[in-house]
């Protein structure tokens, strides 16, 4: 059964069909000439997004949605640059920045990628040119899943079967996050400055004090849903819930540029984007369900032990791998077809579960700037009408940056474990 699916998927997916639909016709043909029935399928779908937890993806799409309809971006922009914009290449300080915040609302790399490349990336393009725009933005977008909340924790925490909170994963993300932006914004003013790019006026301080009294309600929303998840008083999902409601009424009584209509289409975006990731879930589940039948990961298992019983070196060939699959599959597949198995794995071998999940994560979020299946830079070289190609070239030293801040992550733990152990996770 286990080469069956193998070989399906393989020769699906070789001639360009969705990976949802891959996955669905692995289990399908799977299942032939096998002693289980094909309703097994249906019934593995169903109960897979019959979740409460998965109910938080939607939401904190509506929220991105939300947000840059409601012209909530544009003053974070406008509250960013009176702390780098008159900094080298401040425009570029002012998207990271940006990033940093709406990270803690959104939660999601490609929304970001979108709302970012419609604000800034023209006014980039101007100042700086294409390729290093576009490189600010789409290295920039790839903190959204990182700094909390995440949907990508959400699916993690759900594939993992509640082996780690998504709390507990938010919480990890922080100080990560964190580092990811200071180092590139280190990594923008050398670039900025070897290549003789402008600097901006300094803002006064007036224009300080109106900036920030336009966007304190916006700043205050990442701690009221962050807050009421990580202090117990909802649940992620909850949270979402109440991040699109809080957005609703910023967009309404703050800012007052939010429409009905601009609701609809949130709501429309939102069901589209998140129902890809849905299917995804439902279809491979039954792949999963099947490869746990045949007991994939006790076999995978007792041969990485074979090979190695240390579980640094274990976190090593996971994140080896995970390199390879980043550049080759949708990060939504890699969660799902690979969590089920590995997590368990990590688990025998004695790894702190939220250490794992976390790295596993963190992973497969800068595959999403890798090339051929990087999904931010398509959705960023679309934008700015440049190919994969120039871009990868760009971003390269953004990769390298985060990819330092994966390793130090992983040579260090209790450096960024810390916050999630001071609540209790």
């Amino acid at each position: 059964m286990i080469t069956a699916i193998a070989v399906v998927f393989v020769l699906t997916l070789s001639v360009g069909m969705p990976i949802a639909i891959c996955l669905g016709m692995s289990s399908f043909i799977a299942l032939i000439g096998s002693e289980l029935p094909f309703r097994l399928i249906a019934e593995r779908m169903f109960n897979s997004v019959n979740s409460f937890p998965l109910m938080a993806i939607p939401l904190f799409m509506i929220i991105g949605e939300i947000m840059d309809s409601a012209g909530i971006l544009n003053r974070l922009i406008g509250f960013a640059q009176c702390f780098v914009g008159h900094v080298r290449g401040g425009l570029a300080q002012v998207t990271t920045i940006t990033e940093m915040i709406l990270s803690g609302v959104s939660g999601t790399a490609v929304g970001d990628a979108a709302a970012l490349s419609a604000t800034l990336l023209p006014a980039m393009k101007k100042e700086y040119g294409v390729e290093f725009a576009s490189a600010v933005v789409a290295s920039a977008a790839s903190i959204g899943p990182i700094i909390p909340p995440s949907a990508a924790m959400v699916v993690y925490s759900f594939m993992s079967g509640g082996m780690v909170s998504v709390a507990g994963l938010f919480l990890a993300g922080v100080v990560p996050g964190i580092m990811i932006g200071v180092g590139m914004m280190f990594l923008n003013y050398y670039i900025a400055k070897k290549r003789g790019y402008p600097v901006s006026q300094r803002l006064s301080i007036r224009d300080l004090i109106v900036r920030t009294k336009e966007a304190f309600f916006i700043l205050m929303m990442p701690i009221v849903v962050l807050g009421g998840i990580v202090g117990g008083i909802f649940t992620a999902t909850e949270g979402a819930a109440v991040g699109v409601v809080y957005s609703i009424v910023i967009g309404f009584f703050v800012t007052r540029e939010l429409k009905f209509q601009h609701i609809w289409r949130a709501l429309v975006n939102g069901m589209v984007t998140s129902g890809v990731v849905l299917l995804l879930v439902a279809l491979a589940s039954s792949v999963t369900f099947l490869l746990t039948i045949e007991q994939l990961p006790n076999t995978l298992g007792t041969f990485l032990r074979s090979l190695t019983t240390s579980p640094v070196m274990f976190i090593l060939l996971v994140n080896v791998l995970l390199i390879f699959v980043g550049m080759l599959l949708e990060s939504t597949a890699a969660y799902i077809m690979l969590v089920p198995i590995l997590a368990p794995i990590a688990s025998v071998y004695g790894i702190d579960p939220l250490h794992f999940g976390f790295l596993f994560v963190f992973n497969l979020v800068i595959g999403m700037l890798t090339p051929p299946v990087g999904v931010v830079l398509f959705v960023v070289g679309g934008y700015a009408g440049l190919s994969i190609e120039r871009l990868t070239r760009a971003v390269f030293p953004y990769i390298v940056v985060q990819y330092a801040v994966l390793g130090l992550c992983i040579v260090f733990p209790k450096g960024y474990l810390f916050l999630p152990r001071l609540f209790g996770y």
